[in-house]
C-alpha cells in the first residue's frame, strides 16, 4: 500500500506542477505536512542539494522520500511516479503540436498558465526564505538568523562584485554551512 501511495502522490505532483522544480515545492511542503516521508527542514536541505546538483528538485525529492520510506523499491517507484505524468504530456502534445499549435486557445491557456506559475515559484521562493533566513521569536535579535543572512549578504556582494560561476559560490556556501552552524 506505501509503495502505491507513493507512486500516486509523486504522480500527482508530476501532473501538476507545471513549470519546473520550482513549481513542485508547494506540492512538496503539502507532503512533509501530511507524511512523514520527509520533514520540511529536510526539504529544505534537498532544495539546496538540487539546486547544486544535476536533475530536477522534484526528481530528486521524489527518489530521496521514496528511499527513506521504502528502500530502493521505495525510490523506483516514486520517482516514476513523478516522471511518468510528463512523459504521457509530452507524447500527447508531440502527437497533436502540429494540429493545435497555431490554435488561438491554446495560445491563450499558455499565456494564462505563465502567472500561475510565476506565483506557484514566487510562493516557494518566499518559503525557502522564511525558513532559513528567519526564526520564529519573540524580539528582534532572535527573529532573524544572522549567520544565515551574513552568509546571503557576503555571497550576493561576491556574485555582483566578482561575477564568477555560481559553482564557485555553492561550494563557499556548502563550506560555510559545514563550519558555522545555521
Amino acid at each position: 500500500m506505501t509503495l502505491i501511495t507513493l507512486f500516486l502522490e509523486f504522480f500527482k505532483i508530476g501532473l501538476f506542477s507545471v513549470g519546473g522544480g520550482l513549481a513542485t515545492l508547494p506540492f512538496l511542503y503539502d507532503l512533509a505536512d501530511r507524511y512523514d516521508w520527509f520533514t520540511r527542514v529536510q526539504l529544505i536541505d534537498m532544495i539546496a542539494i538540487s539546486e547544486s546538483t544535476p536533475g530536477p528538485i522534484g526528481v530528486n525529492m521524489a527518489t530521496f522520500a521514496g528511499y527513506n520510506t521504502a528502500g530502493i523499491i521505495g525510490g523506483i517507484t516514486a520517482t516514476m511516479g513523478i516522471v511518468v505524468p510528463a512523459l504521457l504530456v509530452i507524447i500527447t502534445i508531440a502527437k497533436v503540436l502540429d494540429k493545435f499549435k497555431d490554435n488561438k486557445y491554446v495560445q491563450s491557456a499558455f499565456y494564462g498558465i505563465r502567472p500561475a506559475v510565476a506565483a506557484l515559484i514566487l510562493a516557494s521562493a518566499w518559503n525557502v526564505i522564511q525558513s532559513t533566513l528567519f526564526h520564529a521569536g519573540s524580539d528582534l535579535l532572535a527573529f532573524f538568523n544572522w549567520p544565515a543572512l551574513a552568509c546571503f549578504a557576503i555571497l550576493y556582494i561576491l556574485l555582483v562584485k566578482y561575477k564568477k560561476h555560481p559553482v564557485i559560490y555553492i561550494a563557499l556556501a556548502a563550506i560555510a554551512g559545514i563550519f558555522i552552524p545555521f
